[in-house]
């Protein structure tokens, strides 16, 4: 929801991002490497329970994240195998996160494995979608909107990081946006699909 809608607020800056990186010659895959590492590197300082740090680690992921797209549509490189990494990349620093916090915290288990088989089911029409409609927005496919995009993630990852006594109830709320979003992209997919 925040991706669709916020976007044009922060452009200016994921622009500036993106002219920053093409100055130095980085490519847009070597950004979208590195935000995996430094959302790796969330994980890593979540499990040695430091929390601000792996926040800021996160929130500077999803900003590179955000700024090789730009890059890529900046510099006119855009590529099918740069949004396979972008979109893979996603998941891996999702599950890092979901990973570490069930190792740290064994009562939330179950609560987790909700989760992730929301986004797993999200993504999957998501992706189904993008793969099946000739459809192409500002992305190199067709991006569904939802409730829950990477901006509300990375808002419940954090509250998930930085108030550990509620993870239950933080979790069971994020699997809950998750799955509306799932539903919503359902439905659409069944009017542009059909």
């Amino acid at each position: 929801m925040l991706d669709t809608h916020a976007r044009k607020y922060v452009n200016p800056i994921i622009d500036g991002g993106a002219e920053f990186f093409l100055k130095f010659k980085l490519t847009p895959n070597n950004v979208t490497v590195l935000a995996l590492l430094i959302g790796i590197g969330t994980s890593i300082f979540v499990y040695f329970d430091m929390e601000l740090v792996a926040v800021i680690l996160l929130w500077l992921s999803g900003f590179l994240d955000a700024v090789d797209g730009a890059m890529a549509r900046k510099s006119n490189t855009t590529s099918a195998f740069g949004t396979l990494m972008d979109i893979t990349f996603d998941r891996i620093v999702e599950v890092s996160i979901i990973l570490v916090i069930g190792i740290k915290y064994v009562d939330v288990r179950i609560n987790l494995i909700v989760l992730a088989v929301s986004i797993l089911m999200s993504m999957t029409i998501f992706l189904t979608v993008g793969a099946l409609t000739e459809q192409k927005g500002m992305k190199s496919f067709y991006y569904q909107a939802g409730v829950a995009e990477r901006s509300e993630g990375f808002i419940m990852f954090t509250l998930m990081i930085l108030l550990p006594n509620y993870l239950a109830i933080i979790i069971n709320i994020f699997s809950l946006m998750i799955l509306i979003t799932a539903i919503q992209r359902a439905l659409e997919a069944k009017k542009i699909l059909n």
